[in-house]
């Protein structure tokens, strides 16, 4: 079968008892993620997702708990820091958008080397921020370094995000902002050439 996209979804991976993404990420579907994003392929990991592919090494940096130790499950704004991507190439850069987040694990650590060679790659892709795109410690839920929303890897494949753009796509769910990131990735996927044996 040939997918165009895989998106490893939120949800408590076999409870998070360990660490979140831990035990999820020895799971056997895990070997065709990799393969998969090792292909160029587009990959999303949201809210758990993110977790599962940061845990899995597809993606740099840790999520901890959030830095006020509550779990929250709100509304928030985010800043797209680079339009250039297979899950931004339909936004504006600087474009702010509007979803959700479900989590109290979402507080994103990278070390300080890291951080600054992914900022010089444009790996950070969303930052929480607020309604007019400014940068506060009170538009940001988690405590994230930098504001960190989402991110992706090096070659710019793999993306990893806290917020729900699943829960953001119909004016039903309380708006469509989410839909954003999806039809960039049908954009993507309709533009890019075949794979061999795909």
């Amino acid at each position: 079968a040939s997918f165009d996209c895989l998106i490893l979804p939120g949800g408590f991976s076999y409870g998070d008892y360990l660490r979140v993404g831990a035990i999820a990420r020895f799971s056997p579907v895990m070997k065709s993620v990799v393969a998969f994003a090792n292909a160029g392929r587009p990959v999303i990991g949201i809210c758990n997702g993110f977790q599962i592919l940061c845990e899995a090494g597809l993606l740099p940096g840790v999520l901890m708990k959030n830095s006020h130790l509550q779990f929250r499950c709100e509304w928030v704004h985010i800043r797209v820091e680079n339009n250039r991507t297979p899950f931004t190439n339909q936004a504006s850069f600087g474009q702010v958008l509007s979803m959700p987040v479900s989590h109290g694990d979402g507080n994103y650590y990278v070390d300080a080397k890291t951080l600054e060679s992914m900022e010089e790659a444009g790996q950070v892709v969303f930052r929480y921020c607020d309604e007019e795109g400014g940068l506060s410690a009170q538009s940001n839920p988690n405590g994230s370094i930098r504001n960190i929303a989402g991110i992706t890897n090096p070659q710019g494949n793999v993306l990893g995000m806290m917020p729900h753009p699943e829960r953001a796509a119909d004016i039903s769910l309380g708006g469509t902002d989410g839909l954003t990131v999806m039809r960039s990735v049908i954009e993507f996927a309709n533009s890019a050439p075949p794979l061999k044996g795909q």
